[in-house]
């Protein structure tokens, strides 16, 4: 039976978020399990991740007959297709709808309650992260499709929107933990081995891992062709001096 936990017993502990004290009005209990929750999450990310493997598996136009992108760059891609969907719907769920989702059973509201386990910010609403998500699913989803889509049609502005969107998410990541670091891991059990250490701190540190990883791609291939582009003039000038 679903259960309604008001305000005073969200003082106590009526609800499973830290710090215990923690006021929750409203607060509904989900009716869904973690295993259906995190099997949705992980299963259409899978399926993404398949469908885009295919796609960039196919010939690129731009690159010349017979070409196809690296493997790295494939699955640089399957990672910009996820993102695309964890910027753009789930959390731009939460940025829609973060002053209702401790009482509301909507699916997606039950996966951040859920997901609050590990950082109980999201189902209070806190500042920060409603104004960071809300930044995060209006540009950093739509952006994810867009890099996906360049790199397909071989776009030459390709690698700025890989640069523009793995920076934003390193530095919206780094205020992630660095602003829960402040408050001392306080909207967490600390240690747990679920709540803490895998939705926590692994679920968030890929988003510093892999968009670092991603800016010295961008870095990379953007300092090459300035090199090429600062070569041609040269030559250009040269050439008309003799």
């Amino acid at each position: 039976m679903t259960k309604v936990y008001t305000k005073a017993e969200g003082t106590d502990k009526g609800h499973p978020y830290w710090p215990r004290s923690l006021s929750i009005p409203n607060y509904i209990e989900n009716d869904r399990s973690m295993a259906e929750i995190l099997t949705f999450l992980f299963s259409v990310s899978g399926l993404l991740l398949f469908v885009t493997w295919m796609v960039t598996g196919r010939e690129v136009a731009g690159l010349g007959a017979g070409r196809r992108l690296s493997v790295a760059r494939r699955l640089a891609l399957c990672w910009f297709a996820v993102c695309g969907f964890i910027h753009g719907i789930i959390e731009g769920w939460f940025c829609l709808y973060y002053s209702i989702i401790p009482s509301d059973q909507s699916f997606l509201s039950q996966l951040w309650k859920e997901y609050s386990k590990g950082d109980s910010r999201y189902v209070i609403a806190d500042n920060f992260t409603v104004c960071m998500e809300t930044v995060t699913a209006v540009f950093w989803g739509p952006f994810s499709v867009w890099i996906v889509l360049a790199f397909l049609y071989n776009h030459p502005y390709r690698f700025v929107l890989q640069l523009i969107v793995s920076l934003g998410q390193l530095y919206g990541a780094v205020l992630y933990f660095y602003t829960e670091h402040r408050e001392g891991y306080s909207h967490s059990q600390l240690g747990h081995p679920i709540y803490f250490w895998f939705y926590f701190v692994f679920m968030n540190l890929l988003w510093i891992v892999l968009p670092l990883l991603l800016i010295v791609d961008a870095w990379t291939n953007l300092s090459s062709a300035q090199t090429l582009s600062d070569n041609k003039v040269r030559g250009k000038e040269k050439t008309k001096r003799q």
